[in-house]
């Protein structure tokens, strides 16, 4: 579980001690050991060497992400775009993740596994009728692409495996907070439960999708 002391992290793993098919849940973040931290780009690798041994992994869960920090959230308009609050969501929400899915779909058993990283309905192309949110979009939409091209090179080393973009919804988190997630979102125990039913069902097949927390594919 990567992200594991975040709100829907935390759930997760929660959910995962709890089934009696799981042998064992491993959790890593800024401050366990090994240690993950995207402000530090070689803890990404070095984290996915430290956990090869005690590999290979049937579940792999990225959760981080960041939508809003202290000094910037979503642009209204294009007029609030900022390059600092821009290169920000890029690097957790995009450069982050893809190093990790580089180094950790490295840990994946070739028998029957899945590895999945929360992307958000927002960074959808097709399905964008709203506007705003420019650098939160973007960094997802080009998350999305990296995981769509990563489902192809792996279907040709590791067939059996499949990597997947999924929206998890509103949770009621410390990311959708300023926007009302406490009231409009779903317990994140709720939230990981939807997903993880979706994870335990999902087939080599269905490597390269992009799905919601029901299991609805959703447009690029």
């Amino acid at each position: 579980m990567i992200g594991s002391s975040g709100t829907i992290g935390a759930a997760f793993c929660q959910l995962l001690e709890a089934h009696s098919d799981c042998g064992e849940v491993i959790g890593i973040h800024r401050q366990s050991t090994p240690s993950i931290n995207y402000a530090d780009v070689a803890s990404i690798a070095d984290s996915a060497n430290d956990l090869a041994s005690q590999g290979p992994f049937q579940l792999i869960i990225n959760t981080i992400g960041v939508l809003h920090g202290e000094h910037f959230g979503p642009e209204k308009r294009l007029e609030d775009l900022n390059p600092d609050s821009l290169s920000t969501l890029i690097n957790i929400n995009t450069i982050g993740p893809a190093l990790t899915i580089k180094s950790f779909s490295k840990l994946l058993d070739s028998q029957r596994s899945v590895m999945v990283t929360l992307s958000a309905k927002v960074g959808s192309i097709e399905d964008n009728r709203l506007g705003g949110w420019y650098s939160y979009r973007a960094s997802k939409a080009a998350l999305n692409m990296i995981i769509k091209t990563a489902a192809i090179e792996l279907a040709r080393t590791k067939p059996n495996a499949a990597i997947i973009a999924m929206h998890p919804g509103t949770v009621q988190s410390r990311l959708s907070k300023p926007f009302g997630g406490e009231t409009k979102g779903r317990l994140a125990q709720e939230a990981a439960s939807d997903m993880l039913n979706i994870l335990l069902n999902l087939e080599a097949s269905d490597s390269g999708s992009f799905l919601s927390y029901s299991g609805e594919k959703l447009p690029w």
